[in-house]
């Protein structure tokens, strides 16, 4: 008669213990564990975007000659540096149009846009094409061992009056001690 009962219980919807035990129901207990183990192992390895540093040393300033455009630090760090008579400072190599890594292009003396066709001076100052404002200079200094160091993390705007400020531009002589 107890047979009668649960299995017409079953038939109106309500759950016995046997039927909760059934195949469905230790399908659900081990889903659940499952789902569990995978959000604790998901906990172990975070996702995490691993990205290079964003102050490195540039070498010492002696290392760079007078009115060349170094791209020794572009694919590590996309930043140029740039000697001029009285000193050193870097670009950053994004343009400002829309993010794209222009080229220096030595023969035309002039920082050219792969992708809209914004040209840029050697200071970086913008002349052509759909570029709104110049590149932007990172933070360089010389650091206690001598050597240069970038920081791209402190940035300076041409169009904003920041390129005067102190660390848009090393002073260097060739005369001085390096």
């Amino acid at each position: 008669m107890s047979n009668e009962i649960e299995a017409k219980q079953d038939v109106d919807g309500i759950w016995s213990r046997r039927s909760l035990l059934g195949l469905g129901g230790w399908a659900l207990i081990l889903g659940t564990f499952q789902a569990a183990g995978a959000a604790l192992v998901a906990l172990l390895f975070p996702r995490v975007l691993f990205e290079p540093p964003s102050a490195f040393k540039a070498g010492h300033p002696s290392s760079y000659l007078v009115g060349t455009v170094s791209d020794r630090w572009i694919a590590d760090y996309r930043v140029w540096v740039v000697r001029e008579q009285t000193g050193l400072y870097a670009l950053i190599a994004i343009c400002t149009h829309l993010g794209c890594t222009p080229r220096w292009l030595e023969a035309e003396n002039k920082f050219k846009c792969p992708c809209h066709g914004s040209g840029y001076h050697r200071d970086g100052v913008n002349f052509e094409g759909p570029a709104p404002r110049p590149l932007e200079r990172c933070k360089i200094v010389r650091g206690d061992d001598g050597q240069l160091l970038i920081d791209k993390s402190v940035k300076f705007r041409g169009e904003l009056g920041q390129w005067g400020m102190p660390g848009s531009f090393f002073k260097y002589a060739a005369t001085s001690n390096a």
